[in-house]
């Protein structure tokens, strides 16, 4: 990973026009072709990038002097990166007008985020914000029990109705083939009937929600991050 620190303008043109002008900001290229630019604030996401496949070319200021780019350039730039998309004519240009730092340091392979969302977790975060299913929504118990397994949160709707929730971090069949199973052991019992599911997931398989819905179990995706509080909504682009 390569780190500058530059005094630059960037623009960005293809699909989209976007115009930078000229402030300090910190420069990335990563090994996989990506560029990113960032400001000291803001959000954690960069201003502008470009994603990988790409081909960033730079050119130092006699580069730029034996060609017909010295008349467009302004005669302080002293490099102009050039970062080209394989698939498409988006290109990200950088105009450097001064560096002030850089280094570069090679990460090695990256084993990969290991995420913390499990089902436990979302279920205790579920039951503390019930409401996520629906206005009136109620906890009644977290793993209820049963004869074939317990149910991950047992509630009650806004108009007393028993609901069973099946938590996954990842919605299969299989999950709501268990859900289903539930349900009907739960519909047996005079004290509890009628059940409705809700099958609640990170993200929920097409096949599993297209045979949720066809059984009558209502499908909600979670919002893992939003749940614990750490998704910034004002930093999203949309």
């Amino acid at each position: 990973m390569r780190l500058v620190f530059a005094d630059c303008s960037v623009d960005y043109m293809g699909r989209l026009s976007a115009h930078l002008p000229r402030a300090t900001r910190l420069l990335v290229v990563k090994n996989d072709g990506s560029v990113l630019i960032h400001s000291d604030g803001g959000s954690y996401k960069p201003l502008n990038w470009m994603s990988p496949p790409a081909r960033l070319h730079i050119a130092d200021r006699v580069e730029i002097d034996s060609t017909s780019l010295a008349d467009e350039l302004d005669s302080d730039v002293c490099e102009l990166w050039t970062v080209q998309a394989a698939k498409t004519d988006d290109r990200l240009v950088i105009r450097v007008f001064e560096k002030i730092n850089e280094m570069s340091h090679d990460l090695g392979s990256d084993p990969g985020l290991i995420k913390d969302g499990v089902e436990a977790d979302l279920q205790r975060l579920l039951s503390d914000q019930i409401e996520l299913l629906g206005s009136g929504y109620r906890m009644v118990r977290r793993e209820y029990p049963t004869a074939i397994g317990p149910v991950d949160i047992l509630a009650k709707d806004a108009s007393g109705v028993s609901v069973a929730v099946e938590l996954k971090r990842v919605g299969d069949i299989d999950g709501v083939e268990q859900l289903t199973r539930y349900l009907e052991l739960l519909n047996r019992d005079p004290l509890l009937a009628p059940v409705q599911g809700v099958f609640a997931a990170q993200r929920i398989k097409p096949q599993a929600r297209t045979l949720a819905e066809d059984r009558g179990i209502r499908c909600v995706s979670l919002d893992y991050d939003a749940m614990r509080g750490v998704d910034d909504v004002e930093s999203r682009l949309f």
